[in-house]
C-alpha cells in the first residue's frame, strides 16, 4: 500500500522541554513536504497543536479527527483542511486509523500510549500492515522500547513482534522508514498456539 497519509498520536500537552514543541513542529512540515496528509486528532493545544501548525505552515494538508465532548477541553484546531467530530474516543481512533496509511507516535500521556498500543495489536492481530514508528524526542520513548524486549524475553511477545515500530529522534528518518513499509513480519509467520501448555 501506498503511503499517502499518516496518523499522529501525540500529547495534548507540550511538555516540559521546548525540544518536545520543536520536533513535533518538525514532524508536521516533514510530513508537508513530502506530499503526505497528517490525520491526528484535531485539537489546537499541547504537542498536537504543533505538528498541526508545522504541517500547516508547510502547506500541508490536515484532518483532524475530534470528539464532540473534548471540544471545549482541548479546543477544535482553526482552519484545518478537515475536521470531523466524533461521539466517542472509540469513534475517534477507528476514523483516525480508517484515515491513516501509516502511524507515528510523538511523545505523549496515557492517551497517546492507548492509540499506540491498539494500532500495534491490531498489526499482531493482522487487521493491518501499516508501517508504525515512533519518533523519539531525547529518547522519550526508550523506556517503551526496554520494555517491549522484556515482553520478548519473558515469552510474552514473539521476538519478531519485539520492536514492531521503526524508531528514531530525527522526523526526516521516521518518515523514510515508514514510506520503506511495514517492519512487522505477517501473521502467519508468527502467531501459532502454544501447545505446550
Amino acid at each position: 500500500m501506498e503511503v499517502k497519509s499518516v496518523c499522529v498520536f501525540c500529547g495534548s500537552r507540550p511538555g516540559t522541554r521546548p525540544e518536545y514543541v520543536e520536533s513535533a513542529t518538525r514532524m508536521g512540515a516533514e510530513l508537508a513536504r513530502r506530499g503526505l496528509t497528517l490525520v491526528y486528532g484535531g485539537a489546537s493545544v499541547g504537542l498536537m497543536g504543533a505538528v498541526a501548525d508545522g504541517a500547516m505552515s508547510a502547506g500541508g494538508k490536515v484532518v483532524g479527527v475530534l470528539p464532540g465532548f473534548m471540544g471545549p477541553k482541548e479546543l477544535a484546531h482553526p482552519g484545518l483542511t478537515e475536521l470531523h467530530m466524533v461521539g466517542s474516543m472509540h469513534e475517534r481512533k477507528a476514523l483516525m486509523a480508517e484515515r491513516s496509511d501509516a502511524f507515528v507516535a510523538l511523545p505523549g500521556g496515557f492517551g497517546t500510549l492507548d492509540e499506540l498500543f491498539e494500532i500495534v495489536t491490531w498489526a499482531q492481530l493482522g487487521l493491518h500492515r501499516k508501517p508504525m514508528g515512533l519518533l523519539d524526542t531525547r529518547g522519550y520513548f526508550q523506556p517503551l522500547v526496554a520494555m517491549a524486549r522484556h515482553m520478548a524475553q519473558e515469552g510474552f511477545v514473539p521476538e519478531a513482534q519485539a520492536l514492531p515500530f521503526a524508531v528514531s529522534a530525527l522526523p526526516e528518518v521516521v518518515v523514510d522508514r515508514l514510506l520503506a513499509g511495514p517492519t512487522l513480519p505477517p501473521v502467519e509467520k508468527w502467531l501459532r498456539r502454544n501447545t505446550q501448555t
